[in-house]
């Protein structure tokens, strides 16, 4: 059967000279794998152009549940991007997200409201100037709350440390290695009051945003099993340590 539906590309692989396997998190599927073939193609129903790292498109598929490999009829941009295939930093930072989110989203169920939540997450980032370097935290721990790991507010003060693997805020440090120290604790409350309006505000040497982003990973790492290297975040470093 045929269904129409928006997705956002995460992941792709070359399958054959002229096919492609996309991993897409869709708006009214979850997750779903597509083949696609001849892509390069000048009549070709999907263009290889359009299969960019966290592109937000329209979708038409062939849609089977409980399929592993459903086919890909047609993908059209949504919403054209505008600044971040042409911005070093904003490219960075989807390449990245594009890696954080293929390695936690695995649910082949509809979640509309953090399909709603990257699709907008995106649009924002495209059209901002403002608190682009701080882009990335701000999103990774928003999405916590839609992964079921969101912190508890419970305990929060400035002479506490966080608890990565508790997902809480403890008084005295932990026995294991796996929490913030205090400073990296206060930079990371903070985040519970940044929105898109304020993303400009909070200000951050370029060592503690890369120590919260470490710190971000980590937790991450811890509950969701996050294998191996993410072999983008050695650009990340590279472009927002300039």
């Amino acid at each position: 059967m045929i269904e129409k539906t928006r997705g956002i590309l995460l992941h792709q692989i070359k399958y054959s000279e002229n096919s492609i396997i996309t991993s897409i998190y869709t708006e009214d599927f979850g997750r779903q794998s597509y083949i696609t073939n001849s892509v390069h193609s000048k009549k070709a129903g999907v263009k290889a152009s359009v299969l960019q790292p966290l592109f937000l498109l329209d979708l038409e598929v062939y849609h089977r549940p409980g399929r592993e490999l459903n086919r890909l009829k047609s993908a059209k941009i949504d919403f054209p991007f505008v600044s971040i295939p042409y911005d070093i930093r904003k490219s960075s930072l989807v390449i990245f997200l594009a890696e954080i989110l293929n390695k936690c989203l695995c649910e082949e169920e509809p979640n509309h409201d953090l399909f709603d939540f990257i699709f907008q997450a995106l649009r924002f980032l495209d059209l901002t100037e403002k608190g682009v370097a701080n882009f990335h935290l701000w999103f990774l721990f928003k999405l916590t709350a839609y992964l079921g790991i969101f912190p508890s507010r419970e305990n929060m003060g400035p002479s506490r440390y966080f608890d990565l693997e508790k997902a809480e805020f403890v008084n005295s440090e932990p026995a294991h290695p796996n929490f913030m120290d205090k400073k990296t604790t206060v930079n990371f409350a903070s985040l519970f009051e940044i929105s898109f309006s304020n993303l400009h505000e909070f200000a951050l040497t370029a060592y503690e945003r890369q120590t919260l982003l470490q710190k971000l990973i980590e937790f991450y790492r811890i509950h969701f099993d996050i294998p191996g290297e993410l072999k983008s975040l050695r650009v990340l470093k590279e472009v927002f340590n300039k």
